[in-house]
């Protein structure tokens, strides 16, 4: 039988949280990207597979196997002046359910004079009653590009879910020179009327955010010209172009039609010009 002391000890115990941190540092040498340093702790692992480019490849794991409430992890990567990095993920992240504590994913990305980096993560699967605060800090030095995306599914397809309880903060700073280009950030907050209202998510259940940074606006501008033209025209999919950044944004009811909008637009954007196997698989 538990007696009364038994049980205050015991609700006093914190509960067992995923605690990760990776990053992953480049040189480049003879034109080749290559590896300079790599550290993992925790539940957060890098993978770096073989390819036959010039760029790096490296691949987040967390070997927790999904994110709940408490869990922290921090992801990190310095691309060498001149070049390239692809960064991507082993699977969907998924959040699972809290019983009320934010998980909490940081990533931070610096980016060398006239380099180039793709941070292509794979989904975020938000579940019924998750809560997630995600954060993106990427600086980039002159001459450097980048194309980033981040994408959220709210459940999953397969089980008809809608996870219409989950809270989800996500804020990105882009840096150029110390000069912030672009910022924005997303929230919800779980209610109905975010879900279903026609000036917000009108009932779709993927969205995806696409940011690109040319070298300069008139590289952006040409760019923009040449995807629009396969924008699908009855699809919640949307670009425009500011200076040197361009910006994609759009949604769609599933996460496979939401794919089917953003991966010819991925290609076109990157800088290998394709996606990872692992986006394929």
């Amino acid at each position: 039988m538990k007696t009364a002391a038994f049980e205050h000890v015991f609700d006093q115990q914190k509960m067992q949280r995923a605690r990760g941190t990776g990053r992953v540092v480049t040189y480049l040498r003879d034109g080749k990207t290559c590896l300079d340093q790599l550290y993992q702790d925790g539940c957060a692992k890098i993978r770096l597979p073989r390819t036959h480019s010039n760029a790096l490849e490296a691949v987040l794991i967390n070997t927790a196997g999904g994110l709940t409430g408490g869990d922290v992890i921090e992801w990190g990567a310095e691309v060498a002046a001149g070049g390239q990095m692809i960064l991507t993920t082993q699977a969907c992240e998924r959040s699972y359910r809290s019983t009320g504590a934010m998980a909490e994913v940081t990533t931070s990305l610096k980016i060398g004079r006239d380099a180039h980096l793709d941070w292509l993560p794979q989904e975020t699967i938000l579940f019924a009653g998750s809560r997630l605060a995600r954060t993106l800090q990427i600086d980039l030095d002159e001459g450097a590009t980048l194309t980033a995306i981040e994408a959220v599914l709210l459940g999953r397809d397969a089980m008809g879910e809608e996870a219409r309880d989950a809270v989800f903060t996500d804020n990105w700073r882009i840096r150029r020179c110390g000069r912030l280009v672009h910022a924005e950030a997303t929230r919800l907050d779980g209610t109905d009327r975010e879900r279903d209202a026609l000036s917000l998510l009108d009932g779709d259940r993927a969205i995806a955010t696409i940011v690109h940074l040319a070298a300069d606006a008139d590289r952006a501008a040409q760019r923009l010209a040449h995807i629009r033209t396969a924008l699908p025209p009855d699809a919640n999919i949307a670009a425009s172009q500011i200076g040197e950044r361009l910006v994609v944004r759009a949604s769609a009811p599933t996460g496979l039609a939401l794919r089917r909008l953003i991966i010819p637009l991925l290609i076109e954007l990157t800088g290998a010009g394709n996606l990872p196997r692992l986006w394929h698989l």
